[in-house]
């Protein structure tokens, strides 16, 4: 069975972040993920990672809301955008449309094998 949407653009976010998020990433990776994913799928990537990763703040479905709506008021930069696009990209996500990333696979690191 083929991994799925969701499983994909975890598997991606892992690959482009193998030491976790930096808080400075997640309005434009939430940009990113606007366009493929409903509100409530962004907010199971966020919590999943997370927990996977721990963070110095609780991750909330209260409070990713209020982040996903922060990106939809004020978007980040083209050029915040553009590093994560470039990070994702580099570990094979295909940037284009929820079908693409659906059908795509991520690119696995020699050191994640």
């Amino acid at each position: 069975m083929a991994p799925s949407l969701f499983d994909n653009i975890i598997r991606w976010i892992r690959a482009g972040y193998p030491e976790g998020i930096p808080a400075s990433d997640y309005p434009p990776l939430l940009a990113l993920l606007t366009p493929l994913l409903s509100e409530s799928e962004i907010t199971d990537v966020v919590l999943g990672l997370a927990l996977e990763y721990g963070t110095d703040t609780p991750a909330t479905p209260e409070r990713i809301r209020e982040a996903i709506h922060a990106v939809t008021e004020q978007a980040p930069s083209a050029d915040e955008i553009e590093q994560v696009s470039a990070r994702l990209a580099a570990a094979g996500w295909p940037l284009a449309d929820r079908e693409s990333v659906t059908a795509a696979e991520p690119v696995v690191s020699k050191t994640e094998e």
